[in-house]
């Protein structure tokens, strides 16, 4: 039985008891700044590496809501190279951004942005923006991004099972906690890993928007659970997760390129999710095709930029479902069935450990 969405975070409450637990988020309702009609959302991304699920599916969530507007935007020109896999153009600059919004965002998303955790610019953004209210949540290892910026000082937090002990040792001065899939201390949340971005983007959700507003972007998504109850204690790289990950990497003559075909209007949280998924099995990268050269828009306003045109030259190997016809929050519990599939069960729980996402070896 492998864990979903749909019932991850209370796997073993009956189902009449699973709405009672995601009514249970920590994070307090929005107060309408500045007679702003919809709160204003920023997700930032540094432009050489940015984690894919991490920047784009907040940003999914909270434009499908209609209860924000929301801007993608990077720290520098240019589009910004997600990692592990595709690519997209930012909707303004840092410095576009104060110009269009002098007095701030409500809330300041921050993914894993890799060797942009201590980038001056990024750091002093998140600074600025906090120092104007901003709430600013940090998904994943963006959370070390937070920390850097000193706006975990004398806070609770959490993090990534892999990065959490670092953390402590790092800032011993952040109260850091475990078994949370989200922790909102005054200004400032916190999350575990890559899959907390759904849970807390609902959170979000309803925080600005209300109860019936995340129920039904819940709905839309597949999603059944966001509260913060998670049991990270079940996360560790043990040996035969170690020996999958080196196993793969080392059969390099058993490396695929993978196409994943996104056409215009592709909804960008699925898109993301099983891009993100194949990419990090170390037998495959994952590339973007379109029959154009041209961005790609995509449902809700992102502009992805191909990697390949569809019969160009240097085609992947073989091409991935898009899973468009399942709730998003679907995608990546069915692209972990077709890692299985093709690499074994070993490396799809290898995935899911990365994204912190529990799973359950075997068939549905």
């Amino acid at each position: 039985m492998a864990v979903t969405f749909s019932s991850w975070g209370s796997p073993d409450l009956p189902e009449s008891d699973r709405a009672l637990a995601a009514s249970r988020s920590n994070i307090p309702s929005h107060a309408p700044r500045f007679g702003r009609e919809r709160a204003l959302v920023a997700v930032v991304g540094y432009n050489a590496a940015t984690e894919v699920t991490d920047y784009v599916v907040p940003y999914g969530i909270l434009a499908a809501s209609g209860v924000a507007d929301v801007v993608a935007v990077a720290t520098g020109e240019g589009p910004i190279r997600m990692s592990p896999a595709l690519r997209f153009q930012a909707q303004a600059t840092t410095s576009e951004f104060d110009a269009r919004f002098p007095r701030g965002a409500d809330y300041v998303i921050v993914p894993n942005v890799y060797v942009g955790a201590e980038d001056p610019v990024m750091l002093a953004w998140i600074r600025l923006q906090a120092a104007r209210g901003a709430t600013i949540v940090g998904i994943c290892d963006g959370v070390p991004v937070l920390a850097n910026a000193g706006l975990l000082e004398g806070r609770r937090a959490t993090a990534h099972w892999k990065t959490i002990d670092r953390l402590e040792r790092k800032h011993p001065a952040t109260r850091w906690l475990r078994n949370q899939r989200y922790i909102a201390d005054g200004n400032v949340i916190t999350t575990s890993g890559v899959s907390a971005s759904i849970p807390v983007s609902v959170a979000l959700v309803e925080a600005i928007g209300g109860r019936a507003k995340a129920e039904s972007v819940a709905r839309s998504l597949g999603v059944m659970d966001w509260s913060p109850r998670h049991d990270s204690e079940q996360f560790k790289l043990d040996v035969g997760s170690l020996l999958t990950a080196l196993g793969n990497k080392a059969m390099f003559w058993r490396h695929e390129a993978l196409g994943l075909e996104v056409p215009p209007g592709a909804d960008e949280i699925t898109v993301a999710l099983v891009a993100d998924a194949y990419a990090r099995t170390r037998r495959s990268d994952v590339l973007s095709v379109s029959g154009t050269d041209k961005p790609v828009r995509t449902r809700r306003g992102l502009m992805l930029i191909p990697d390949r045109i569809s019969n160009g030259p240097d085609q992947p190997s073989r091409m991935l479902p898009l899973l468009q016809s399942l709730p998003p929050a679907q995608a990546l519990d069915r692209a972990l069935e077709g890692i299985a599939a093709s690499y074994g069960e070993d490396t799809a729980a290898f995935v899911a450990l990365t994204m912190e996402y529990p799973r359950r070896q075997g068939k549905r």
